[in-house]
C-alpha cells in the first residue's frame, strides 16, 4: 500500500493538468516556494537540470563566436527612458530601488527586467570603428519582472535566463545573427530536450518592445497549450539611434550599428515537465537528466548484492554515465517509485539471483520495458538504451505535435477548433491587429507565430473575411 501511495500523491493529468504540474514540481523536489511572493527556490534537482541546459547551450553559443559577459543588476531610470517603446513595454513589471542604505537615491534604479539599455550604454562607449564589430555578447543572469500571476518555472517575479546582445555593421549581418540564434534554440530543444519546435515570426502586436522584428520557437504542451520557448529579436538601428551607437566605416563615414537580442529561460524546465511527464512524475530526456541511471539493489543485505551494485556503479561511471545508487533502507518498491517520480531515464536492478548469475535488469523510465543483461555488457547496453530513449522521446513528441495541429478556414471552424481540438490552429490572417484582438477576446487564443513555411490554405482572413496576407499559427498559451 505504501509503495502505491507514493505514486498516487500526484494528481492525474487528465483530472487536473495544472494541479498535476504543481504536484510533479513539488514531489520531484525541483523547487519550493519562498517567503517572497512570486519568487521560488531552486532545489538541487531543479537547479541541476538548469546547469545541464546551461552547459550544453553555452557550448553551442560559443561555437558561433559568442562571448560571455556580466552587466550590472541595476539600471538608472534615465537610461531605461532612452528607448520609448522599450520602457513602455516593461514599465508595468519593473521593480524600483529608491533607497541606498538610509539615503534616498537622486535617481531611481530599476532592478534588471532585461538588459538592452545596459548593453547599448556599453556599446556606445566601446564601439568606434568598423574594426570593433561585431560584438557578440551573452550573459547568464537573473531578471525581475513583477508578475501578478506566477507558476513555477513558467512565470515568476525573478527567473534565471541567458540574454544575448549583439552589435553589427550591417542590417544583413544583424538579420543573419537573429535567425542563426533562433536555429540554435530550435536545434538545442529538439536534440537535447527532445522537444520539437515550430519556428516563425511574431506579429507586430506580439513582438518585443522596441524590436524591428521578433522570431520565436513555439512548443506544444501535453494539454494542448503552446509555450513560447525562446525568442530572437532584430532591433535594426532603433536602439543605436536612441543611444548614439555609431562607428566609422571603411569610407571614414559615421554609421549606426544594427543590433540583436535573444534569450531562453528556466521555463524550458517547465516545457520538459509538460511535454514528457506522466502520472508517475517526471520523464527526463537522458541528455539533460542530472542522473541518467539509478542502481537499485534488491535485498542489499544478502551476500554479494551490495558489492555487485557498487561494482556496477563504478562501471557505469567509467563509461561516462551520470550514475546514482540507492543504498537507503527503503523497500525496493519505494526506491522504484522515487526513481520514476524524479524522471531518471534508466534503472538498474540487481538482487541475489542476479548477482549470482552475473546479471542485472535495466528498466526504461519512459516505457518501463525491462532488459536482462550481463554485468559485463551492462555499461554498453545502458549507453545504447539511453540514446534510444532520447530518440524515442523526441519521436513521440513529434507525433503528438503533428496530431494536434488543425486548420480553420472560417470563423465558425476556428472557434470550434479552439473549443474542441487542443493544440495549434493554422488559419489565414489579413494583418489587422483588430482581428488578433477579436480572436483573443472571443476565444482566449493568441497568434503564436507566422511560420517560416508559409502556405495559402485560404484566400481570406479567418476572422473578417478580407484578403489574407499571412498563414498564422494560433493557440491558447502559457
Amino acid at each position: 500500500m505504501a509503495e502505491k501511495k507514493l505514486v498516487e500523491e500526484i494528481t492525474s493529468m487528465k483530472e487536473d493538468f495544472a494541479q498535476w504540474y504543481t504536484d510533479v514540481v513539488k514531489k520531484a523536489e525541483l523547487m519550493d516556494y519562498s517567503s517572497i511572493k512570486g519568487c521560488m527556490i531552486f532545489k538541487p534537482g531543479g537547479y541541476a537540470i538548469w546547469e545541464n541546459i546551461q552547459r550544453l547551450l553555452d557550448a553551442r553559443f560559443k561555437e558561433t563566436g559568442v562571448e560571455n559577459v556580466y552587466l550590472p543588476l541595476f539600471i538608472p531610470e534615465s537610461l531605461l527612458q532612452k528607448e520609448k517603446d522599450h520602457v513602455e513595454g516593461f514599465a508595468p513589471e519593473a521593480a524600483w530601488v529608491t533607497y541606498g542604505g538610509n539615503e534616498k537615491l537622486v535617481e531611481r534604479l530599476a532592478v534588471r527586467p532585461t538588459s538592452e539599455t545596459l548593453f547599448c550604454d556599453l556599446y556606445a562607449n566601446i564601439v568606434h570603428s568598423y574594426r570593433d564589430l561585431p560584438k557578440v555578447y551573452n550573459q547568464w543572469c537573473s531578471v525581475v519582472r513583477w508578475e501578478k500571476t506566477t507558476r513555477p518555472f513558467l512565470r515568476s517575479s525573478e527567473f534565471l535566463w541567458q540574454e544575448g546582445h549583439t552589435a553589427h555593421a550591417t542590417a544583413e549581418e544583424a538579420e543573419a545573427r537573429t535567425i542563426q540564434m533562433l536555429n540554435v534554440y530550435a536545434d538545442f530543444c529538439e536534440q537535447e530536450l527532445a522537444i520539437p519546435m515550430i519556428k516563425g515570426q511574431k506579429t507586430d502586436k506580439e513582438k518585443f518592445s522596441g524590436a524591428k522584428s521578433t522570431y520565436t520557437v513555439e512548443a506544444l504542451m501535453h494539454d494542448g497549450k503552446a509555450l513560447q520557448s525562446g525568442t530572437s529579436h532584430n532591433f535594426g538601428d532603433g536602439f543605436a539611434q536612441a543611444f548614439g551607437i555609431q562607428y566609422t566605416d571603411q569610407n571614414n563615414e559615421l554609421q549606426y550599428v544594427h543590433q540583436t537580442s535573444w534569450g531562453v529561460s528556466t521555463r524550458l524546465i517547465g516545457a520538459i515537465i509538460m511535454v514528457h511527464g506522466d502520472d508517475s512524475g517526471l520523464v527526463l530526456p537522458p541528455h539533460i537528466a542530472p542522473t541518467q541511471l539509478m542502481i537499485v539493489p534488491i535485498r542489499q543485505e544478502a551476500e554479494g548484492v551490495a558489492e555487485a551494485a557498487n561494482g556496477l556503479k563504478e562501471a557505469f561511471a567509467a563509461a561516462g554515465l551520470r550514475t546514482g545508487i540507492d543504498l537507503s533502507d527503503k523497500r525496493p518498491g519505494w526506491k522504484f517509485a522515487e526513481a520514476e517520480m524524479r524522471g531518471i531515464p534508466l534503472r538498474a536492478e540487481i538482487g541475489p539471483k542476479d548477482a549470482a548469475a552475473g546479471n542485472c535488469v535495466l528498466v526504461r523510465r519512459d516505457t518501463r520495458e525491462k532488459t536482462v543483461v550481463s554485468i559485463e555488457e551492462a555499461p554498453q547496453k545502458a549507453a545504447e538504451l539511453l540514446e534510444t530513449i532520447q530518440q524515442d522521446m523526441l519521436s513521440r513528441a513529434k507525433d503528438f505535435l503533428e496530431n494536434h495541429i488543425s486548420e480553420a478556414k472560417t470563423y465558425e471552424e476556428f472557434v470550434d477548433a479552439v473549443e474542441s481540438k487542443p493544440g495549434f490552429i493554422r488559419a489565414m490572417w489579413c494583418g489587422d491587429v483588430a482581428c488578433e484582438e477579436k480572436i483573443k477576446e472571443d476565444t482566449t487564443a493568441t497568434s503564436r507565430c507566422m511560420p517560416f513555411e508559409q502556405e495559402r490554405i485560404s484566400e481570406t482572413c479567418v476572422c473578417c473575411g478580407r484578403p489574407a496576407k499571412k498563414l498564422v499559427l494560433w493557440g491558447k498559451a502559457y
